[in-house]
C-alpha cells in the first residue's frame, strides 16, 4: 500500500480508490507564451504531488492535505462555483467543478513539489487529481483533454489565466526527453535532453522569494499581448514573424510593443534551441536560455533582484547559460552547467546573495521524468 494511502484511511476510515501523482516542470525555453499559441519546451521533474481519493456518500467534498497538518476542509457538491472556498482547495475542487463531478469525495494530498518556486505545484496538483478522477469514473478522456480541464479549472475556478503549458507537460512528459508543446493545437514532439553522459547538469537555483500569481501581474502582462493582437489586427503574436512585428512598432502603444516583443521573440527562441538540442549544440543553446531571461527582465520585466543575481552568478562562473523561469517575481533560475562546476557555482551564488543580504537559496538538479500516472 502506498504510504499515502494509509494516512488516508486513518484520515478518513476508508481505503482510497485510487491514488495518483503528477510531477512539477522546469522549463527550458519558451516561458510566457503558451497562452499566446506559442511553442514551449518544458520537462516534468522528479518532484510529485500525490492524490489519494475515494467516494463517500454525504454530497460533501473534504479534502485534506499532509502539508496542512491534518485539516480537513469540507464544501458542499451543491454549491461548487468559481473562486469559492480556501484557496489551496480550489485547484482539486476546480478540477472536479471543470470535469463536472456532482458527488461527495474524500481528497488527501502529497505535495512534494516546492512552493513559490517557479515549478508549478499548482499543475502538479491539477494534474494528480484529473488523472486519478479520469481513473475512478472511468472517463476515457485522453491526456490533452485532461491537460484542457486542468486549465480551465485554474482559469476559471482559481482565477489564474495560465496557459496550457505546465499541465500538458505534467501530463504527457517522457523520461529523458524535453517535449516541444505547440500550444495552438497541443500537438507534441519529444526532444532528448539526457544531459548527464555529456557532463552536463541543470542546475535550479531556487530564491525563495515566493510569488503569488493571482495578485494581477501575470493578468496584467497577458493582457498587454492580447491588446497587441487586437491592435494589428491577426489572429495571434504566433502569426507574425519578427521583423514584421518590428516593422510595425508605431502601431503599439510603448508598453504594449515591448512586451508582446518579448512573446513573439521568445517563440523564435523555442525553434532555435530546438534545432541546437537536436544538433548537439549546447553552447548555442546556453545562449538562448540566457538571451531569454535578458528578455524576461528588460522587456517583459517579471524579473526581480534575486533572480538576476543567480542568472548573473551562474554565468560568470561558467554556465553555458542561466535564466529566471515561471510566472516570476520571484521564484527560481535555471543554470545550464558543467557538472564539474556544480559546487563552485552553487557556492559563489549562495555568497552573492549573503553579499547582498538575500534569504539563502535552495539548489537542486532536475532531471527529464514522466508525466503523471496512477499508482493503484
Amino acid at each position: 500500500m502506498h504510504s499515502l494511502a494509509s494516512k488516508f484511511q486513518a484520515l478518513f476510515g476508508v481505503e482510497p480508490e485510487i491514488v495518483a501523482s503528477a510531477p512539477g516542470r522546469v522549463n527550458l525555453i519558451g516561458e510566457h507564451v503558451d497562452f499566446l499559441d506559442g511553442f514551449v519546451l518544458p520537462f516534468a521533474i522528479s518532484d510529485v504531488t500525490t492524490v489519494a481519493i475515494a467516494r463517500n456518500s454525504t454530497g460533501v467534498i473534504r479534502s485534506a492535505s499532509l502539508q496542512k497538518e491534518g485539516v480537513i476542509n469540507t464544501v458542499d457538491v451543491a454549491r461548487l462555483s468559481p473562486k469559492s472556498g480556501e484557496a489551496w482547495t480550489r485547484y482539486p475542487i476546480g478540477v472536479l467543478w471543470s470535469l463536472e463531478i456532482n458527488c461527495g469525495l474524500d481528497i488527501l494530498i502529497d505535495g512534494q513539489v516546492p512552493l513559490g518556486a517557479g515549478l508549478s505545484s499548482s499543475a502538479a496538483l491539477e494534474c494528480a487529481m484529473a488523472t486519478a478522477i479520469n481513473e475512478l469514473f472511468d472517463l476515457k478522456l485522453s491526456l490533452s483533454q485532461l491537460a484542457r480541464a486542468a486549465q480551465r479549472a485554474e482559469n476559471i475556478y482559481v482565477g489564474m489565466p495560465c496557459g496550457i503549458m505546465d499541465q500538458s507537460v505534467s501530463l504527457l512528459a517522457t523520461q529523458g526527453n524535453a517535449l516541444l508543446l505547440d500550444t495552438r493545437d497541443l500537438s507534441t514532439e519529444q526532444i532528448p535532453f539526457d544531459i548527464a553522459p555529456l557532463g552536463l547538469e541543470l542546475l535550479v537555483i531556487d530564491t525563495q522569494v515566493h510569488h503569488a500569481l493571482v495578485d494581477g501581474g501575470y493578468a496584467e502582462r497577458r493582457a498587454s499581448c492580447e491588446k497587441a493582437v487586437a491592435d494589428l489586427g491577426i489572429a495571434s503574436l504566433r502569426d507574425i514573424s519578427v521583423a514584421e512585428f518590428v516593422s510595425r512598432k508605431s502601431e503599439l502603444d510603448e508598453k504594449t510593443y515591448i512586451r508582446a516583443f518579448h512573446g513573439v521573440t521568445e517563440m523564435q527562441r523555442v525553434l532555435d534551441a530546438v534545432a541546437l538540442l537536436k544538433a548537439g549544440d549546447f553552447v548555442g543553446f546556453g545562449e538562448i536560455v540566457t538571451a531569454a531571461h535578458i528578455s524576461l527582465r528588460d522587456n517583459y520585466t517579471v524579473s526581480c533582484p534575486e533572480l538576476n543575481l543567480a542568472a548573473d552568478t551562474a554565468n560568470k562562473f561558467g554556465a553555458l547559460g542561466a535564466r529566471m523561469i515561471g510566472g516570476g517575481f520571484g521564484g527560481s533560475a535555471i543554470a545550464l552547467i558543467k557538472a564539474k562546476d556544480s559546487e563552485l557555482i552553487k557556492s559563489e551564488i549562495s555568497s552573492a546573495f549573503m553579499a547582498s543580504k538575500f534569504k539563502s537559496p535552495r539548489f537542486f538538479s532536475a532531471l527529464p521524468s514522466s508525466g503523471a500516472s496512477v499508482i493503484n
